[in-house]
């Protein structure tokens, strides 16, 4: 496990049917087999992964993870520093054991080691094979693993509650190196399901894909899905075979999920948390035809296998409809860090464990506010940016937001907010007469302001961080609004 031995059936079952689509190349099952197998007696016990979306990179994955070898995925448009970096991290923390009259040396300069299979087959399934890291171009990111037996649970799971099949056509336009991207790669290999992924992301490229590789489901952000749906719509796109759409990074905005159901009429439409050292937490799926719930906090109800409580910062449980820390318990999260811990960004209570997200259950679905690091504290009041930014974005005129705290002598925080005209221009006035019935007056934004873009990081998550610094260095993309 995790889908080694799953490769190796659907090679012998079918080997002249398409296992990957990468960057316009094309791998049948046992083309990928072969060409893993003959990698793996080279690869070293630790791999260091850094390549671009390519066929090679599926190859290349697939031997860094057999029998008891470990590997670690590198974006590679981080800066050179920080990548060597991580590969020094990784090289001291399993230091070099050198097998008795090897000559082959791996990826980080380390002989091949005693006791390591040199076939293409998975590891016992409690031994670790991923070493996994927190997005971040400029300082060294946290590092994590996991074991294969948590991501062959989390296979299982996700391809229960998402409805993946071996006929579906997987299209995850976005980088590898991300998990999102990698755990689809890794999901369709277990699956006996087509993956597709493009060299880079590009709207032209993903639609050509969508249109002539007869692609049934998309794994993709919000960002992303906005583009395609928003051109796909403008260029006469045909999205109609288009059956499951997954969504994950931030919740769904009412003009992304508008512009989705227009031009994904057909698709059932997921949207989930989760963090990279839980895996899956609690999603829900909007069905075709299907009315949603706008502006709410509901992320959804716990998928299979997972448990989900409410605990306060002492690790007691918090009555329902009380929020606190969103605590899981399940066989899918992650054996913990190799550094970087501070105590704080994974913690457990006997057996339920967090990352410091913050929410509470009602009626049986997860609520999610936000990450504890994000909450903005105004003049003794606690206020989630998430709660701001799904107020804002339910006033007509606003296509999207997003919320942080400014620096105040007076109240620590102030709540300052930041919106894209869905059309036209948009006032203050207009913004505050929409969200006096929904936030309280502790909560509303006291500054305005209007960006042509939203604050995004490198892997298309809002960033909070980048809005604060373009309002205070009066960044060309923001303008306050009176």
């Amino acid at each position: 496990m995790p889908f080694l031995d799953r490769l190796q059936r659907w090679a012998d079952e079918r080997p002249d049917s398409t296992a990957v689509v990468l960057a316009g190349q094309r791998l049948d099952w046992a083309a990928l087999r072969d060409a893993a197998a003959q990698l793996v007696p080279a690869a070293p016990a630790v791999s260091v992964l850094r390549a671009d979306n390519s066929l090679a990179f599926a190859v290349e994955f697939a031997a860094a993870v057999a029998g008891e070898r470990q590997c670690a995925v590198l974006d590679p448009s981080w800066p050179q520093h920080l990548q060597d970096a991580i590969s020094g991290r990784i090289a001291t923390t399993f230091p070099a054991r050198p097998k008795a009259g090897a000559g082959n040396r791996g990826r980080l300069g380390d002989a091949l080691v005693d006791g390591l299979d040199d076939g293409l087959v998975d590891g016992p399934p409690g031994s670790p094979f991923l070493i996994g890291l927190t997005s971040g171009t400029t300082s060294v990111p946290k590092a994590f693993t996991r074991s294969r037996e948590s991501w062959r649970i989390s296979f299982d799971a996700s391809i229960e509650f998402f409805g993946l099949t071996a006929e579906d056509r997987t299209l995850a336009p976005g980088p590898l190196a991300a998990s999102l991207n990698l755990y689809a790669l890794a999901e369709c290999l277990y699956a006996g399901s087509e993956f597709h992924a493009l060299k880079q992301f590009d709207v032209g490229d993903a639609h050509a894909s969508v249109s002539h590789d007869g692609i049934t489901r998309l794994v993709l952000v919000p960002t992303m899905l906005r583009l395609l749906s928003e051109r796909g719509l403008a260029g006469g796109v045909d999205a109609s075979g288009i059956r499951t759409i997954v969504c994950a990074g931030s919740k769904l905005d009412a003009r992304t999920l508008e512009a989705a159901r227009r031009w994904a009429p057909n698709a059932t439409i997921f949207e989930y948390y989760g963090a990279s050292e839980l895996s899956f937490v609690a999603g829900a799926g909007l069905r075709p035809g299907q009315q949603p719930q706008l502006g709410g906090t509901g992320i959804g109800r716990p998928l299979p296998g997972v448990e989900i409580r409410i605990l306060d910062g002492a690790g007691a449980e918090v009555p329902e409809g009380g929020d606190g820390n969103i605590c899981v318990r399940s066989g899918m999260v992650s054996d913990g860090y190799l550094w970087g811990d501070d105590g704080q960004a994974l913690q457990c209570f006997d057996g339920w464990y967090t990352v410091g997200d913050q929410g509470y259950l009602s009626g049986g679905t997860l609520h999610l506010l936000g990450r504890r690091s994000d909450m903005i504290i105004t003049a003794g009041t606690n206020v989630y940016p998430h709660e701001v930014e799904l107020a804002l974005a339910s006033v007509p005129g606003v296509a999207s937001a997003v919320a942080a705290g400014l620096a105040d002598d007076l109240r620590g925080q102030r709540v300052v907010a930041a919106v894209v005209p869905s059309q036209g221009g948009i006032t203050a006035t207009q913004l505050k007469s929409g969200v006096e019935d929904v936030l309280a007056r502790n909560k509303r934004p006291l500054e305005y302001y209007a960006v042509t873009e939203l604050p995004l990081t490198d892997r298309g998550k809002l960033s909070r961080q980048l809005l604060l610094d373009w309002i205070t260095g009066t960044d060309p993309r923001i303008r306050r609004l009176g």
